[in-house]
């Protein structure tokens, strides 16, 4: 029987078998090839840090509401993208054929039986690395694009995991002419300069970041912060190394109480404009209906077969379906001997 990796309490993965059911007539099977994980949204519902036990987010008073009763989260899958091949179609099915290399939002599972509308077909041109990468990809695009940056701007980056990295590439070819990137992480910041930062700082081994970073910029700050890492203190660093006026983008998925953030202090004093909304998922952005969700996708894609993006080193490590478990428990207590986890079935 197949199997799949499933979160049954926070820090609790298990690998279980499922069994495989008849098509539906708009249905497609998929046998997986590669899976990746997406590590800031997932740490937080691995570790069951998640608001949504106690909260649901009403999308028409665009609110988080407290729930009556705690939601049951649990078992929930783990995984963030896939890419796979199609083994079966179903009668009425029109975009695919059995052979055909597809991708999407799918979990780490040896096989999915979905809707076709739910997946796409692979470009010929795309890896199957890239493929899994896009998503960290369209994030930082988001970033990127909120952050307005432009030839000749100078941009700090707070944390270098794979959203990071993505948008350390990005910002240069927005014609940056300064690119900072921050993480405590050694092998992230080695990734970063050959992604092309041209500064990276270790945060705890300098004594006031934001000083160091205007000392760079001739004591004015950067023009652009991006906010990536999920730490309120990191924010505030970003807030403290932001020129008077700049914009600061936070992107991250943060939780629990802002501990290290202090709004009076240079927040108060610097006139910066803060941007939420790299969030992919939030629609309308800002730029509709110049800019819609296809459009960031295709951007990303069209970089990808353009070799304006690159995902080497970014995937690491790269584990067999049976080591999963043990991957996932690397993530949560050894940041620091990881970039991106990918999964491979053999």
């Amino acid at each position: 029987m197949p199997r799949e990796l499933v979160l049954v309490a926070p820090r609790k993965p298990m690998i279980r078998e499922y069994e495989e059911r008849p098509l539906r007539p708009n249905e497609i099977r998929i046998k997986s090839i590669l899976s990746a994980e997406k590590h800031g949204t997932t740490m937080v519902l691995y570790r069951g840090l998640s608001p949504f036990a106690e909260k649901y987010y009403d999308p028409k008073l665009n609110l988080f509401v407290k729930r009556k009763e705690k939601a049951k989260l649990y078992p929930m899958p783990l995984g963030n993208m896939t890419v796979g091949i199609v083994v079966e179609v179903g009668r009425d099915v029109k975009k695919f054929k059995v052979g055909d290399r597809v991708y999407g939002y799918l979990p780490i599972r040896e096989t999915h039986t979905v809707p076709e509308d739910r997946v796409w077909l692979a470009p010929p041109e795309l890896s199957d690395e890239e493929l899994v990468c896009i998503d960290p990809a369209v994030v930082a695009l988001m970033a990127v694009r909120e952050g307005n940056i432009r030839l000749g701007e100078r941009v700090a980056i707070f944390g270098l995991g794979a959203i990071g990295l993505m948008a350390v590439q990005m910002a240069k070819l927005s014609g940056a002419i300064l690119v900072i990137g921050i993480d405590p992480l050694k092998n992230r910041r080695k990734l970063a300069e050959e992604y092309g930062a041209d500064v990276t700082f270790n945060p705890y081994e300098v004594e006031d970041l934001a000083l160091e970073i205007r000392k760079l910029t001739n004591g004015k700050g950067v023009d652009v912060s991006l906010e990536i890492s999920g730490s309120y203190k990191a924010l505030h660093e970003a807030i403290r190394a932001t020129c008077y006026g700049g914009r600061i983008v936070p992107v991250s998925w943060y939780h629990g109480e802002a501990k290290g953030l202090f709004l009076g202090e240079e927040f108060h004093f610097n006139r910066q404009v803060i941007i939420s909304g790299a969030r992919v998922e939030s629609e309308p952005y800002r730029e509709y209906p110049l800019w819609d969700r296809r459009r960031v996708y295709d951007t990303v894609i069209e970089l990808f077969k353009r070799k304006k993006l690159t995902v080497k080193g970014l995937l690491h490590p790269i584990v067999k379906f049976d080591e999963v478990i043990e991957a996932y428990k690397l993530i949560d207590e050894h940041p620091e001997k990881v970039v991106k986890l990918g999964v491979r079935y053999d």
